[in-house]
């Protein structure tokens, strides 16, 4: 049956509520994990129920997260547009969808998959939608700080998927994340600082200054680039759990280095220029990364 125009406006506005892009990344970091708790043994209905569940998790948080964050995104040119405060879909609606593509996701991964990954799942989506949407964000300057750990949660999804239980390796895997987010998030917050102004959101450019946020970006990279080596020095430490191994480790530190070097350029020149070039290597490099895992893990 072919849709007609609005109807195909109305379908693209509540893709547009998923925030696919956004899902697309966290997903892959899903699946990332899930190889490497199991490789090649993984079952294929275990992959394929964990990546729905993991994409309607995601999704649906992200739609009640537009659904708390209307009146914000309203006053943001950046999000003004969004699918809610366009008009384009009423906020109970966004709401009911995001509730229920959530519910769908525990059930599916409670079924199919188990009730650990099902209940990391739920822990994720409450996680965004509550202890950053709602309480971190509009409070405090280290909201993309803590709230880091709902993006970070997929992983171990993943892991539970994969292994049937949460190991040490997949913690690894979950502070890789958590330390990814504030250089890829503050590097988009300076280039958008005049919107989280307007929207009296306390992101770090707003609440301490952009040259203040310039060398917290720097910071936290070197923390990532120190942290997502931890798998290659487990391999010189006797008895330690093995993880990944050199495709990985050379992966690891051109790419670690190459945002380091991102971030000391954005401190000396300062523009918004090299923000969004440290903000569009940002994904590059975490994509990059989980794929280097899949590669080191499989071959």
């Amino acid at each position: 049956m072919t849709l007609s125009l609005p109807s195909r406006n109305l379908t693209r506005s509540y893709i547009a509520l998923l925030k696919p892009r956004i899902v697309l990344l966290l997903v892959f970091t899903c699946m990332t994990s899930m190889i490497v708790a199991a490789g090649a043994a993984l079952p294929i209905d275990t992959f394929v129920f964990t990546m729905l569940g993991g994409a309607l998790a995601a999704g649906g948080a992200s739609a009640i997260n537009q659904y708390l964050d209307r009146e914000l995104d309203a006053k943001m040119a950046r999000t003004a547009r969004r699918p809610i405060p366009a008009g384009r879909i009423a906020a109970r609606n966004a709401l009911r969808f995001g509730t229920g593509l959530v519910l769908l996701s525990v059930l599916l991964l409670a079924v199919f998959v188990n009730w650990l990954a099902a209940a990391l799942a739920l822990a994720g989506a409450l996680y965004y939608v509550v202890i950053y949407t709602w309480v971190l964000k509009r409070n405090t300057v280290v909201n993309i700080l803590i709230g880091g750990g709902a993006g970070a949660m997929p992983v171990l999804v993943g892991w539970a998927a994969g292994a049937g239980a949460l190991e040490p390796q997949a913690f690894i895997l979950f502070a890789i994340v958590f330390y990814w987010t504030p250089p890829h998030s503050w590097a988009l917050a300076i280039l958008t600082n005049k919107d989280y102004a307007a929207a009296n959101i306390p992101m770090m450019p707003v609440a301490r200054g952009e040259r203040v946020t310039r060398y917290q970006i720097l910071f936290y990279s070197i923390q990532l680039y120190i942290i997502s080596l931890t798998p290659v020095l487990l391999l010189f430490l006797p008895g330690a759990p093995k993880m990944l191994e050199g495709i990985y480790a050379f992966a690891a530190a051109w790419l670690g280095l190459l945002l380091i070097w991102l971030a000391v350029k954005l401190i000396r020149r300062a523009d918004k220029a090299t923000a969004r070039a440290l903000y569009k290597y940002s994904s590059l490099y975490l994509a990059l990364l989980f794929l280097a895992m899949i590669i080191d893990r499989l071959l």
